[in-house]
Order: structure tokens, then C-alpha cells, then sequence
């Protein structure tokens, strides 16, 4: 998506079930997503009031529940759940989340995923 503004959510660390491997499945370990939302602010930025706002703090507190009780073996699925939830509960056109698993492989200072979707018309 070109052009347009946006909402950022960046570095929302979470601790949760991730990975395949047995140890992994028995203790929680931290997440880090970064989102970028397509979002239209001219309405907020005349009115100065979060009703006419994408609310981050929602869309936030919205993943961190989801995230902190689920239980997946993979980034990949994990991302594209989070990217459901806010293009579905948020109303939000567009978004591109990185999902991110700090020291996943020895050596490295982290492993990630990123994706860009799109609300589809109802």
C-alpha cells in the first residue's frame, strides 16, 4: 500500500508458548511485534478526540491477551492470528505486522516474520 497514514505499534514484547521443539513447549518465552496500520488521522487530528482514532492502546492490549494465551508452534501462525484479529475486530484496510522471536537460532539476535494483508470487502 502506497501512501497514506499510518498507526505504528512498535517493539510490544509478550511472553508466550512458542516453538516446536519439546523444551519450547513447556516454557514461555518473549514475542516482539511491530505493526504499521494504514489509518485515516484526519478526523483526530481536527477533533483531538480518541473516538475519531484507530486506539493503540486497545489494538495493543487486545493482542497482548491473545498472545499471552495462545499456544502456537510456529511465528508464521502466530502472525497471521494477530494480523486477523486487527484487520477483523479494528476495522483497520491494511497493515504489515513483523513478528519477531528474539534468539531463536544460536548466533543470532533474532528471527522474524513479516507480512503486509488486507481487510477483504464484505
Amino acid at each position: 500500500m502506497q501512501g497514506g497514514d499510518r498507526v505504528l505499534i512498535e517493539g510490544l514484547e509478550v511472553r508466550t508458548v512458542i516453538g516446536i521443539y519439546d523444551w519450547e513447549r513447556e516454557i514461555r518465552q518473549t514475542v516482539r511485534l511491530d505493526l504499521e496500520m494504514a489509518w485515516d488521522i484526519s478526523r483526530a487530528a481536527k477533533s483531538d478526540d480518541i473516538a475519531d482514532t484507530l486506539d493503540y492502546k486497545a489494538v495493543s492490549k487486545r493482542l497482548i491477551a491473545f498472545i499471552e494465551s495462545s499456544s502456537f508452534g510456529l511465528i508464521e501462525a502466530l502472525a497471521e492470528q494477530c494480523a486477523q484479529i486487527v484487520l477483523q475486530e479494528f476495522s483497520v484496510p491494511w497493515l504489515r505486522l513483523k513478528l519477531s522471536k528474539p534468539g531463536a537460532v544460536r548466533g543470532s539476535e533474532n528471527v522474524a516474520v513479516l507480512i503486509e494483508r488486507s481487510r477483504q470487502p464484505s
